[in-house]
């Protein structure tokens, strides 16, 4: 079949949730027999997110390809349930590098390199990988930002052209946007999606459909006059008010009848009945009632901004609910553990978590917070840094190697239990050149790990440039550390866990990307379960 594009923009204001819309439309579409691929583009000078503070951009979601992208990415592949590839995420910055490569080569043969039609001609390019690679039915793509936007507008452009090269009715407009509420009059106002919409049309695009945001219930009247004014079918304007869950979304769109429209205006027809039952038995988990509840202190750097650890929030909320609890998660700033704050929430947590983090700023907190977890048994998950972390608070109260450090903190330590893998040392750029993507693990029999997989070999994604100092293995080992998993070459540690402790268990690789909704990871499953038995415990202890 001639592949279909699906075109999402955003209007009126950034983070108004076409990633979740995307993600969850691609879910509907997939339920019917399709196979979709996704790709966002990101107007951003960036080469990607890699090198991004994660104040500014939020979590840097890694694929099997160690392609560093948006987190969007990681909506697009927990809710479509699939495994994307780098060409499915691109910049401005990539596009651009691409062009002047080109230039200085003289593929250009003296030309004049302009945005039409060389830029735009590099987006249309990239676009195109993403069926070949993809073997897609269905390509729905993402432009970042807000429509009005500088940066977006060769991204807009590139997307105008395509839709006249691969014909009108294999594409599909959407344009999520957002209803703005006035507290004065208490009603939504759809003026800024009028003046969007016209936006777009301006350089020649118009909507096939609206999704209309909102924090309130959207009336049927406000759908009537968007459609009017906006110059599209009354039933492509769809209400979507905010949910209490990401993952009622699909059913949303499934009730709204999203789905069977997109298919009818691209000429398709459904190859199968959607079976919604897994997802509805979901969401029956999510709203029961009177579930026990579990506290998680996630200890981090960058805990103001929620996002920088969407994932491990979202893998922490599938084991949740594979494990029937209620899970609530107190956010702990690693810098304010070493000036004595905070320690009420950890102390009064069922689990604790330390995920993934760069630089040296709040380390110590965080080395903390792993002491006090093995000191007092209390169930503990580590990300990345936080095996390299907990390795090094055991050196140092285990060990009694009172310096011991990770080169990326003292590069004068005299016991550098983590240090900078060996080909990583005559790297000086930043971007792009950690250890990323997945490779192989393999596990030891008779471990926490082992039995929590259940399988002798797993495959899982990295983002680092240190790693564990096989110079100290056998002295961990000694002491009660087990490096449960560990390269096929036995070189590199892959995970480590304590043998007298009912779940202290760290991990080099970033588990929390591969979690999805009905196929939660093992090693959070395993987190959640240890925490919850410590909750009853507490509960019977205080009766």
């Amino acid at each position: 079949m001639t592949t279909k594009y699906i075109f999402f923009t955003g209007g009126v204001v950034s983070s108004v949730g076409k990633g979740v819309t995307a993600a969850a439309l691609g879910r509907t579409l997939k339920e019917r027999g399709f196979r979709v691929a996704v790709q966002k583009l990101d107007p951003y000078i960036n080469v990607d997110p890699g090198t991004m503070s994660p104040y500014q951009h939020g979590e840097v979601y890694v694929l099997d390809d160690g392609a560093e992208t948006d987190l969007d990415l990681g909506h697009y592949e927990r809710f479509i349930n699939t495994r994307l590839s780098k060409v499915c995420n691109f910049t401005t910055g990539q596009v651009y590098a691409e062009v002047i490569q080109k230039e200085r080569r003289g593929d250009y043969l003296g030309g004049t390199i302009q945005v039409i039609p060389h830029i735009t001609n590099e987006i249309k390019r990239r676009i195109g990988l993403v069926e070949k690679e993809m073997k897609a039915d269905i390509v729905m793509l993402e432009v970042g930002g807000t429509v009005g936007d500088i940066e977006s507008l060769p991204f807009l452009e590139a997307l105008r052209q395509l839709r006249t090269e691969v014909g009108r009715e294999n594409t599909f407009f959407i344009h999520v946007t957002w209803l703005p509420y006035i507290g004065a009059t208490e009603e939504l106002k759809t003026k800024p999606t009028q003046h969007s919409v016209a936006e777009l049309r301006s350089i020649g695009i118009s909507p096939n459909m609206i999704i209309a945001r909102s924090d309130y219930p959207i009336e049927e009247d406000l759908c009537e006059k968007i459609a009017l004014f906006c110059d599209v079918d009354k039933r492509a304007v769809v209400p979507m008010v905010t949910t209490k869950n990401l993952y009622e979304v699909p059913l949303l769109l499934e009730k709204l009848g999203v789905g069977e429209y997109v298919l009818d205006k691209l000429g398709l027809q459904a190859r199968e009945k959607p079976d919604w039952g897994p997802w509805e038995k979901l969401l029956e988990e999510v709203n029961k009632p009177n579930k026990p509840e579990v506290k998680i202190a996630l200890v981090g750097k960058y805990v103001e901004l929620h996002d920088a650890y969407m994932s491990v929030r979202e893998a922490l909320k599938h084991a949740s609910l594979w494990q029937g609890v209620d899970l609530h998660i107190d956010w702990i700033h690693s810098a304010d553990l070493e000036k004595g704050k905070g320690w009420d929430l950890v102390k009064a947590a069922d689990g604790i978590i330390v995920p993934g983090g760069f630089g040296s700023r709040g380390i110590e907190g965080k080395i903390m917070a792993a002491k006090y977890a093995r000191e007092n048994k209390v169930p503990y998950l580590g990300l990345c840094l936080g095996m390299q972390l907990m390795c090094i608070e055991f050196a140092r109260s285990v060990l009694g190697h009172e310096d011991a450090n990770s080169t990326e903190f003292d590069r004068s330590t005299t016991y550098p239990v983590i240090d900078l893998m060996i080909e990583q040392r005559a790297i000086t750029d930043m971007g792009g050149t950690m250890r990323l993507g997945a490779y192989p693990c393999v596990l030891k029999p008779d471990t926490k790990a082992g039995a929590a997989y259940d399988k002798p070999e797993i495959s899982e994604r990295h983002r680092h440039r240190f790693e564990f100092n096989n110079a100290y293995r056998e002295e961990f080992e000694k002491a009660g550390m087990v490096f449960s998993g560990v390269s096929p070459d036995d070189k590199l540690m892959e995970i480590a866990e304590l043998k007298d402790h009912p779940y202290m268990i760290a991990s080099q690789f970033h588990p929390e990307f591969l979690s999805r909704p009905n196929h939660p990871h093992p090693l959070f499953v395993g987190l959640v379960k240890a925490a919850a038995e410590r909750a009853k415990g507490s509960k019977k202890g205080k009766k």
